[in-house]
């Protein structure tokens, strides 16, 4: 019996020690640069060009050169703003559709080298490659294929003569690009030399891209393509930033072009595609691509930002974030600062990795070298798998002791494939199982964020997967809150919400002006304050102890029986609390006025306007007067009148002050608005009482 006991031991020894084939690659697989493409993860996009000078999205083609003329053009800032906020590298719009080149290009007179900034010597193409490469960043451009300026568009000979050429001194004289990036903005209204006229092309076939394809892979073999089909990175179908929850790397590649109706299908990617094709999402930290001053305070907000990076980098795509510069050649201090706030919320949220400190095991592995541990070792090349006909299988982690957890990473090792197809996380809590997350796809990383949970063990169980699953590494983070002041707001039947950011914490208040931190009530929801009041707010980390800036708001007399006259219930827009809303009053000409019937007599001192807020807001008021009336036929002069100083580029909210007046009937009049039109927008219209 012993003997027999010995010889299955050895027979066990042998076979543990017999080498185990990896697995076999499985469907379409990435090149060697999609890899390194994926690896970079959160790249910068940069909008500055004709656009920046003529406060324009969408250039006409027709603008005189010397139009561009930035004033202290910092292509180092830019840089150093990008490496400092954790991104790899930055795409610039070398050409717009407007046509203007950033750099003294052979082919057209539509270019630096024939504008008056720096005597028609300068090139911002060589300037953001030079401090690309000083800061250790990686350097793409974006060449529109649409060219509004150029006599020859639409013509076979804009394609040889222009656009390829265009291609060819952008792929040869600036050193090594990472990404060439092509949008799918085809032909339409345009200068075209003076014809002023439309012209439509087939985007599909016009450029004929597999020629185009040739240039960048002779002159730029690393570089990988960009466009709506890729060929070898894709465009996430949106602008929002965000790709869906079910992502694949794989595409039906040739059902694709520049321009391609079928778009929508490119945030999911395909099951079956027949290429690898990864999603990369593009989006704005503000409303527009390019830089408008009216914009600047529309910068997206920390946990805009923070949204967007889990939606994106967290669901298996590539971010490339667009920053705008001003005219002067800078970054704006207020995208600097949400920039930075970004990157050291990032940095907080992945600063320890639970996973490294637990207990590892797997249900099930494929050999000695592919086991559990792989997930932790902080080696990209090695991984967990199963054997060739088990197609899931579960790691477990387990803690010292009970550990707080709300952040999941994980990656499949993407040389071999892509997999799965469905996953579970679950924590032990009190010796019980719960489920955490079900989510479907992976690929090279997928971040779920969850509510935190006190576990004793983790549990990670793929239930799907096309072939053997392959993972390659697993983090656990306990993120903290994100401690910014709460919003603060009130509707038109004076309800108050308090919205925090995170779920990870409480929010304190007080509603008589007095310090939340020391006398505040805990938030359990939406509570009602019809008088005036100072509301103010903070958010505390449950785990940390930690509180967040008070935010403060002065609410005056409640709406809840204000109506706009003549307005019915599209009027009580811009009386509703919500800034997001809002009214647009039409005449037939200049000026042009909203009155608003307050339900009661009230003793007011002053008013508040907010104009429509957006990209391309309406009925912005300028010089304006406002009124006072007791009974709303007879309204005298105005008990107050000016200008709005700025509002064009500043569109904030505006309050104004006067000698106080009983009145029960407001009335604002635009005497001009911003673009001359007759037509008053107001998001909010509010009144300031004794």
């Amino acid at each position: 019996m012993r003997k027999l006991l010995l010889l299955a031991v050895l027979a066990v020894g042998i076979y543990s020690c017999r080498k185990v084939e990896p697995p076999k690659p499985y469907g379409p697989l990435p090149s060697e640069q999609q890899v390194k493409y994926q690896e970079m993860e959160f790249n910068a996009f940069v909008h500055f060009n004709m656009n920046t000078f003529t406060n324009m999205e969408w250039g006409s083609g027709a603008e005189d050169p010397d139009t561009f003329n930035p004033t202290d053009l910092d292509c180092d800032q830019w840089a150093r703003v990008c490496k400092d906020a954790g991104m790899k590298g930055i795409i610039l719009t070398a050409k717009h559709h407007d046509g203007f080149c950033l750099w003294p290009t052979k082919t057209t007179k539509h270019s630096v080298k024939y504008s008056k900034w720096k005597d028609g010597k300068g090139d911002v193409v060589k300037e953001l490659s030079d401090a690309c490469r000083k800061y250790g960043l990686k350097f793409g451009i974006y060449l529109s294929p649409w060219d509004r300026n150029n006599a020859k568009y639409g013509t076979p000979e804009y394609n040889t003569e222009v656009f390829r050429e265009q291609l060819r001194e952008l792929l040869t004289n600036y050193g090594e690009i990472f990404e060439i990036w092509f949008d799918g903005a085809n032909g339409g209204t345009g200068y075209y030399g003076g014809a002023n006229e439309k012209r439509q092309v087939d985007r599909k076939t016009y450029y004929n891209w597999p020629e185009v394809y040739k240039i960048v892979r002779k002159l730029q073999p690393n570089a990988v393509l960009f466009s709506d089909a890729g060929p070898e990175v894709r465009w996430v179908g949106n602008e929002k930033g965000y790709a869906n929850k079910t992502n694949w790397c794989l595409l039906r590649r040739d059902e694709f072009y520049p321009g391609s109706p079928n778009y929508k299908q490119l945030t999911s990617g395909h099951e079956d595609g027949t290429h690898w094709v990864p999603a990369e999402v593009d989006v704005s930290t503000r409303p527009g691509w390019y830089y408008h001053k009216s914009e600047d305070h529309q910068v997206k907000t920390l946990p805009q930002l923070l949204d967007i990076y889990y939606h994106s980098v967290g669901r298996n795509a590539n971010l490339l974030l667009n920053i705008p510069p001003e005219p002067s050649g800078h970054f704006n201090e207020n995208d600097v600062k949400a920039l930075m706030a970004l990157s050291k919320q990032l940095k907080e949220d992945f600063k320890t990795d639970l996973a490294k400190g637990s207990k590892i095991s797997a249900s099930v592995v494929r050999g000695r070298d592919y086991g559990a541990k792989n997930l932790i070792d902080g080696n990209k090349d090695t991984y967990w798998a199963t054997p060739d006909t088990v197609t899931s299988g579960s790691i477990v982690l387990e803690f010292n002791k009970p550990t707080f957890v709300n952040r999941f990473l994980v990656q499949e090792y993407i040389p071999l494939g892509q997999r799965v197809k469905e996953f579970t996380v679950e924590a032990m809590v009190d010796g019980k199982w719960q489920t955490v997350a079900k989510e479907t796809t992976i690929g090279y990383k997928r971040i779920l964020r969850f509510e935190p949970v006190e576990a004793e063990k983790i549990r990670f169980t793929v239930m799907k997967s096309k072939a053997c699953p392959v993972i390659s590494n697993l983090e656990l983070y306990h993120a903290p809150a994100v401690l910014i002041e709460p919003a603060v707001s009130r509707n038109k039947k004076g309800v108050v919400f308090i919205r925090s950011f995170g779920k990870t914490s409480e929010v304190y208040f007080t509603a008589d002006g007095s310090d939340p931190v020391k006398e505040g009530k805990l938030y359990s929801g939406p509570f009602v304050l019809k008088d005036k009041g100072v509301v103010k707010a903070v958010i505390k980390d449950k785990t940390t102890g930690k509180f967040s800036p008070v935010a403060s708001v002065d609410f005056d007399v409640c709406k809840e029986k204000w109506q706009v006259r003549k307005g019915g219930e599209k009027g009580n827009k811009a009386i509703d609390g919500n800034p997001g809303t809002s009214y647009l009053v039409t005449g037939n000409k200049l000026p042009v006025d909203i009155i608003v019937d307050l339900g009661e007599e009230l003793n007011i001192k002053g008013f508040t306007y907010l104009p429509v807020q957006g990209r391309w807001a309406k009925g912005v008021a300028k010089d304006y007067e406002f009124y006072v009336s007791r009974n709303g036929r007879i309204w005298g002069k105005p008990n107050v009148k000016g200008e709005f100083a700025n509002i064009k580029n500043n569109p904030v909210l505006q309050t104004v002050e006067f000698e106080p007046v009983k009145g029960r009937y407001i009335k604002l009049k635009a005497v001009s608005t911003v673009d001359d039109k007759p037509v008053l927008g107001v998001a909010e219209l509010g009144v300031i009482t004794e």
